[in-house]
């Protein structure tokens, strides 16, 4: 039987975080990943059903040492009540944008073709822009901006992604905490 080498390659990975909500909290966890030169690619943090508990959805992108090393360390951080690295597959995952767009004639039909392929949202218009809401993976999103085309965008906000684990196991409870 033949070994085989497995190589450690880099990709983007998710980590769900139960944390305390209070002054700091969010600085320490920054902190941990600046401190070891890790790379947030994108953080979305809100309160959760219970005022008390905050949960953070952070990427990143690394290899698997990496990845163990940031659930390690976020573990031993005081005001973290539980840590879970999503996997592909195992998540429910969006991201929420608003994006400004370009009304002029040359662009109308072209808006409301894409508002509707991509199950967006007008929220906002003026005589000369338009406010789309997309929510979706990136990938969606990413097609999003490939399909309306770079000249029309005058201006977007991203989320960041949010994600939710499909394992009732890997649940970040705030019952637990």
């Amino acid at each position: 039987m033949s070994e085989t080498t497995t190589k450690d390659t880099t990709r983007q990975f998710a980590v769900g975080i139960l944390v305390n909500n209070h002054f700091g909290v969010l600085n320490r966890v920054a902190g941990l990943y600046s401190k070891r030169t890790y790379n947030i690619d994108s953080l979305a943090v809100g309160e959760t059903e219970d005022p008390r508990f905050s949960r953070m959805t952070i990427v990143s992108t690394g290899d698997d040492y990496m990845r163990e090393q940031v659930v390690k360390q976020l573990r031993k951080l005081h005001d973290v009540k539980e840590v879970v690295l999503f996997e592909s597959g195992s998540t429910v995952a969006v991201e929420h944008v608003l994006v400004k767009l370009k009304s002029g004639s040359e662009y109308s039909g072209r808006i409301s073709e894409l508002v509707e392929r991509f199950s967006g949202k007008i929220k906002d218009f003026g005589p000369d822009y338009v406010v789309i809401e997309i929510t979706g993976d990136r990938t969606k999103i990413d097609a999003f901006f490939d399909r309306v085309g770079r000249d029309a965008i005058i201006e977007t906000v991203r989320s960041g992604l949010i994600s939710m684990s499909r394992d009732m196991a890997q649940v970040l409870s705030v019952e637990s905490a």
